[in-house]
């Protein structure tokens, strides 16, 4: 993200030497909120706590209008704060009063308030903005899908920049009504739960409300014809899955799996401990991308996904996020591990589940059959870099390191591992090196070593303690393979949902190529 930093000008600085000392300590909040590999990305000097979107679209012309309301408080003493946002903004209130606004960069909104901000204030930000989503672009990238019957927001890191204004990084979460209306016939998914549906000459509102902590890139947006299934869990969760009525041939195959939903979520709350948010669901748009998103409560899907016929595995990928990334969600991108090692590995049990092809076997597999000069090992997955932020190795070597600490602390304390973690760190954000410690506690060993092993040296593992433990047979085999494994049954189903990565197109510092 291309952010500048604007200095207060002289004539603002010399207006403070007249204005009351509480104001006069007032300053700009920071253009971002430090992250190492988007420095620009978010905002500093507020915390937002509640987005309510107010939107009208017209997928004819993919003309969106909005009024988003933030309530937020000041975590420093205010003068002027930024939000991240692309499109064509008319009016900018704070506190209910009318607010001096500019646009700088890419996506900066820069927002003065006509009085400072003190400290720890609650404050309520009303934004009014039009625009086409599709002719916003940055660096040539965009995160709003254009589909034949409306239009469509998923892409990671971000994507809340083409549809509504906000503090875009998953450091600082929000609660979510988003409230939209379409032509009748049509419909508008988000996340949570469906609140209200109301028509009023040929326009039909849909309500939606996302009631627990939601980074803004996990909020989504579509709208377009569906067909709509709903459903309850054992437990009373609504679940709300959605088809496009143009799927083509890969409809059958991507009902036969996103109906699936309830299922797999029942099945992992036994490995995670209990789902931890309002809903459950998919959808599918007609869209042309392959990848796939973990927007929370309601992950999104692409077609492709599911051109080589049904495949659970990638609805146990996300699925699998909506504990490990959405409610425990990155402190920085540069921790995507934390995400992305843990929704691979859920793939890996699924298979031992499904007896395709034990967690061993498939770590015994991604291990013996890239050689060591492969560019696959260069990548360190603890700290890949912006570039490699979603390169297979984030996955399968990701992986890989949580197999090597199940052979090296046990089952019994691995799966307490696995299931403690997102309970004690719920709705919070998480660094690499929070889960290490978590798991030396957890465990009583030393852990350090293993994990920068397999997170964060280049090149191959030599054959050592880790490696040996990675090259046995499964607990009672009678004796060690040959260093070449044997290709799991899973393996190539499972290599299907590599595409849950690629977001199609160059990868760059600022692409957005996870799922």
């Amino acid at each position: 993200m291309h952010r500048k930093v604007i200095a207060p000008s002289v004539l603002a600085a010399s207006l403070l030497l007249v204005i009351p000392a509480s104001a006069a300590s007032a300053g700009p909040g920071a253009p971002g909120i430090g992250d190492p590999y988007y420095p620009a990305s978010g905002n500093g000097g507020y915390d937002v706590s509640h987005y309510d979107l107010r939107l009208k679209y017209q997928p004819k012309t993919d003309l969106l209008e909005g009024t988003a309301t933030l309530l937020a408080t000041a975590k420093q003493d205010l003068s002027r704060f930024n939000l991240d946002f692309g499109l064509k903004v008319s009016e900018v209130r704070v506190n209910g009063v009318k607010a001096r606004f500019a646009t700088s960069g890419t996506q900066e909104l820069e927002v003065t308030p006509a009085a400072p901000l003190a400290k720890d204030k609650p404050l309520t930000v009303v934004v009014k903005y039009a625009g086409k989503p599709s002719e916003f672009k940055v660096d040539g990238w965009t995160a709003w899908h254009r589909t034949p019957d409306g239009g469509v927001a998923a892409q990671e890191p971000d994507s809340a920049i083409w549809w509504f204004p906000g503090n875009d990084h998953p450091l600082d979460k929000a609660t979510f009504d988003v409230s939209v209306s379409v032509p009748d016939g049509t419909q508008a998914i988000s996340n949570g739960v469906l609140q209200a549906q109301s028509s009023r000459l040929g326009w039909t509102r849909y309500s939606w409300r996302s009631n627990k902590p939601q980074a803004t890139y996990l909020a989504t947006l579509a709208i377009g014809k569906f067909d709509i299934t709903t459903d309850r869990t054992a437990n009373g969760l609504p679940i709300l899955n959605a088809y496009s009525k143009d799927l083509g041939d890969n409809d059958g195959a991507a009902r036969a799996s996103i109906e699936r939903t309830g299922e797999v979520a029942e099945w992992l709350e036994g490995i995670f401990g209990p789902y931890p948010f309002n809903a459950l669901g998919g959808y599918v748009p007609n869209v042309t991308s392959g990848y796939a998103l973990e927007t929370q409560t309601r992950p999104f899907y692409s077609p492709r996904q599911f051109a080589n016929g049904a495949n659970v595995s990638v609805v146990v990928h996300e699925l699998a996020h909506q504990w490990y990334g959405d409610s425990v969600s990155v402190d920085h991108w540069k921790d995507i591990w934390v995400n992305e090692g843990f929704a691979r590995y859920s793939q890996w049990l699924w298979s031992e589940k499904e007896g395709e092809g034990t967690a061993q076997e498939l770590a015994d597999w991604a291990y013996s059959s890239r050689p060591a000069e492969d560019p696959f090992w260069q990548v360190k997955p603890g700290d890949p870099g912006p570039e490699n932020q979603f390169h297979l190795a984030v996955y399968d070597r990701g992986a890989i390191a949580l197999q090597a600490l199940r052979n090296e602390v046990g089952d019994e304390k691995f799966f307490r591992i696995l299931k403690g973690w997102p309970t004690e760190r719920k709705y919070g954000n998480a660094k690499v090196g929070d889960f290490v410690r978590y798991a030396e506690r957890i465990s009583g060993k030393p852990l350090a070593g293993l994990f920068d092993t397999w997170l964060y040296t280049a090149g191959k593992p030599a054959t050592g303690p880790v490696a040996k433990k990675l090259t046995a047979k499964p607990r009672g085999a009678a004796a060690a393979p040959a260093a070449r494994t044997a290709e799991p049954k899973s393996w190539k189903k499972i290599a299907e949902t590599n595409t849950v990565h690629d977001h199609g197109h160059a990868h760059t510092a600022r692409d957005g190529h996870g799922h």
